[in-house]
């Protein structure tokens, strides 16, 4: 998948060292969303890459 944005590498980032499972585990512990997509569409917006 080809990143759209900042937000879409920092994801790739994330999955690579392992967050994405931490913030799994965050949700479940407190049963609150970890924000990860808002904060993805947020920097894909303001940090678009151009083509």
């Amino acid at each position: 998948m080809k990143s759209k944005g900042f937000g879409d590498t920092v994801e790739k980032v994330a999955k690579a060292v392992g967050a994405d499972k931490v913030a799994k585990v965050y949700e479940k512990v407190t049963g609150k969303p970890c924000g990860c997509s808002k904060r993805k569409d947020s920097l894909n917006r303001n940090f678009p890459y151009n083509k």
